[in-house]
């Protein structure tokens, strides 16, 4: 049993006690919050970037960016399909803080998916066109392609080829190639010809498309090239870079570049481009990467890179891209490609456009 003065004795030890520890865990918590503060401040020196472009194409990129800011950019390279599907299945988890696709209408389903988060951004609103940006700021294209025509130097004359609308016309019979209408960059040319249309104008020249097939569809531009140089077809629509590659490989290819739709819409244009991700860990980092790639060195290796034009006005083309001359593109916005993708799906379905 306890006496009654040696209770308060030891209560008075265990006050005191309580006081020196709470005295110095008042002591340590600012050196906590400050460790953490630095921990913080180094996690930000990363962004962790979600890309569908080829690593080649985006690393040479990511390692000048560091060399001029000190923020590491750790990536993880595949196709836009499975990258979506890893963003939505990680939500608030997902390590990413920026995804970077192809193509309008996958830029605008990963915002329609809850993906991205709005960017307010002085430097982004100078630096790329209104077309080439989400409405909604969630979005912003980094390079332009252009998907227009291609055709044979050995049996077609420029002067016979005009449109896309014009490629339904019974002059092409027999003479058309077309790559799969699986391919997201045909759907969005359909898309905007919906848009500029209407789907029953535009399903007639889908059908027509069909008709003159000179054999089935290719897996890919490259391809579709290649027959038409060995005398399958005579005509075909390729994305630009795809051409430039070719022209690299074998300068002399008897294939050549026609801009159509020059009196009226434009060439059909889509875009690379690239958005913050909604749950992203490194939010400014991240806008930081976005506004450098949007700026003269970035998309001068942007473009160049892949033989694509810098959605930045201001910054020079390649000079074998310069080389192809010069075109009107059509003004609509490149949002279109997604906002229309599920009817132009439909739309190539009906009209037998495998």
């Amino acid at each position: 049993m306890v006496k009654r003065g040696t209770r308060m004795m030891l209560s008075s030890l265990a006050v005191i006690a309580a006081g020196w520890i709470t005295g110095c865990s008042e002591q340590q918590e600012p050196a906590r919050q400050e460790a953490a503060t630095e921990k913080a401040t180094d996690k930000a020196a990363e962004v962790v970037v979600y890309s569908s472009r080829k690593e080649h194409l985006v690393k040479p990129l990511f390692d000048r960016f560091k060399d001029e800011t000190g923020i590491k950019v750790t990536y993880i390279t595949d196709g836009e399909g499975p990258l979506m599907a890893r963003l939505e299945a990680e939500a608030e988890r997902t390590p990413a803080d920026m995804f970077i696709t192809v193509d309008a209408g996958n830029l605008w389903q990963a915002a329609n998916m809850g993906l991205l988060q709005p960017v307010q951004s002085e430097v982004l609103e100078a630096n790329i066109p209104d077309q080439y940006q989400d409405p909604e700021n969630r979005w912003f294209g980094l390079s332009v392609r252009a998907r227009t025509i291609v055709y044979s130097t050995e049996r077609v004359q420029p002067e016979q080829l005009s449109t896309y609308e014009n490629l339904s016309t019974e002059e092409w019979d027999g003479r058309l190639c077309l790559r799969t209408s699986k391919k997201v960059y045909n759907q969005s040319l359909v898309a905007t010809l919906i848009e500029r249309h209407g789907e029953q104008r535009t399903e007639d020249i889908v059908k027509g498309w069909v008709d003159n097939l000179a054999t089935d569809v290719f897996p890919n531009d490259t391809s579709l090239m290649e027959a038409i140089a060995a005398g399958q077809c005579d005509v075909g629509i390729v994305n630009t870079y795809y051409f430039g590659r070719l022209q690299k490989e074998n300068p002399d290819i008897p294939l050549a570049l026609f801009w159509p739709n020059q009196q009226s819409s434009g060439v059909h244009v889509n875009i690379s481009g690239a958005g913050i991700t909604r749950h992203a860990k490194h939010p400014q980092a991240a806008r930081q990467l976005l506004e450098w790639l949007a700026q003269g060195e970035a998309q001068a290796m942007f473009g160049g890179l892949n033989m694509e034009y810098p959605v930045n006005p201001d910054v020079a083309v390649d000079e074998l891209v310069q080389s192809w001359g010069t075109f009107k593109a059509d003004d609509l916005n490149v949002e279109v490609a997604g906002r229309r993708q599920v009817e132009a799906i439909k739309l190539m379905d009906r009209a037998g456009y495998r």
